[in-house]
C-alpha cells in the first residue's frame, strides 16, 4: 500500500468509526505520546536501560504503526499529500546525500 491510499484508508476509518479527526494541537499530543512508546521499547529492549516484565510483551510493530496513523491524521486535516512530500523529500536526500556516508568512518 502506497502512502496516499492509507491516508484513504484512515480518512474513511475516521468517517465511519470516530465522529470527527481530533484537532491537530490534541493530535500532536497524541503523536507525542506514540513516539514515547516507541522510545521507550527502542530504550529498554536495544538501548542500556533494563526492560520490566510488564513491557516484554509490547510491540513495537504496533506501537510504530500508532505513529504512522497518527501522522496520517496530521497530513489529512492540514491538507497534505504525503506521498508527494515524502516522493520529493526522497529525491532531495538521494542527491544531497548519495555519497555523503560512504566516506563516515564511523559507520564502517
Amino acid at each position: 500500500m502506497d502512502i496516499k491510499n492509507a491516508q484513504i484508508i484512515v480518512d474513511e476509518w475516521i468517517k465511519t468509526h470516530g465522529v470527527r479527526y481530533f484537532n491537530e494541537l490534541t493530535n500532536m499530543a497524541q503523536l507525542t505520546e506514540e513516539v514515547g512508546e516507541v522510545a521507550r521499547i527502542i530504550a529498554r529492549r536495544y538501548g542500556e536501560q533494563s526492560e520490566k516484565e510488564s513491557d516484554k510483551e509490547k510491540d513495537l510493530g504496533e506501537e510504530l504503526a500508532d505513529v504512522v496513523f497518527v501522522v496520517l491524521c496530521l497530513a489529512n486535516q492540514t491538507g497534505i499529500d504525503l506521498q508527494a512530500a515524502f516522493d520529493a523529500k526522497m529525491e532531495k536526500k538521494t542527491k544531497r546525500d548519495h555519497d555523503r556516508h560512504h566516506g563516515n568512518k564511523k559507520l564502517k
